[in-house]
């Protein structure tokens, strides 16, 4: 019995595999089906390709997709940003006291640029802080932020 695949069985099955990634969002079976794709359109201009050459064709192409992607590509994609990292986001930052803290009273600083949200933190300092002096954060406490003189 001869065994043929069609151009159009590989875009079909192709296909298939992408469509099916939207159901499990692996994004890891998106590639063998881009590569079931290439394989198809390789063999319009081909159509007397081995079985044994499309399979060895599409192994491969499969392949270089995946390595691609996960060494290439997606590590350009992560996320650089300190979104829901409060405390790296704050610290080193630089403001300007509005409000000495004195005793156990808190002070206030602002920040030229708000920083989560808000230009004005509570700040707690073991510095004699003045109105008007610079300082940048050192750490997080609750709601205030720990500040030493600039």
């Amino acid at each position: 019995m001869d065994f043929a695949l069609l151009y159009w069985y590989w875009i079909v099955f192709g296909i298939a595999l992408v469509l099916s990634e939207i159901f499990l969002g692996s994004f890891f079976i998106f590639w063998f089906g881009a590569a079931a794709v290439v394989v198809g359109l390789l063999m319009l201009p081909l159509p007397d390709m081995s079985v044994i050459a499309q399979i060895i064709i599409w192994a491969i192409t499969s392949t270089t997709f995946a390595f691609a992607w996960f060494k290439l590509i997606k590590p350009l994609n992560t996320d650089k940003t300190k979104a829901g990292l409060s405390k790296e986001a704050l610290l080193g930052e630089m403001g300007q006291v509005l409000q000495a803290p004195n005793g156990e009273k808190r002070g206030k600083v602002r920040f030229p640029v708000p920083l989560l949200g808000s230009n004005e933190w509570l700040i707690i300092s073991q510095d004699e802080l003045d109105i008007g002096d610079r300082v940048s954060v050192v750490d997080l406490s609750g709601n205030a932020l720990i500040v030493e003189k600039a």
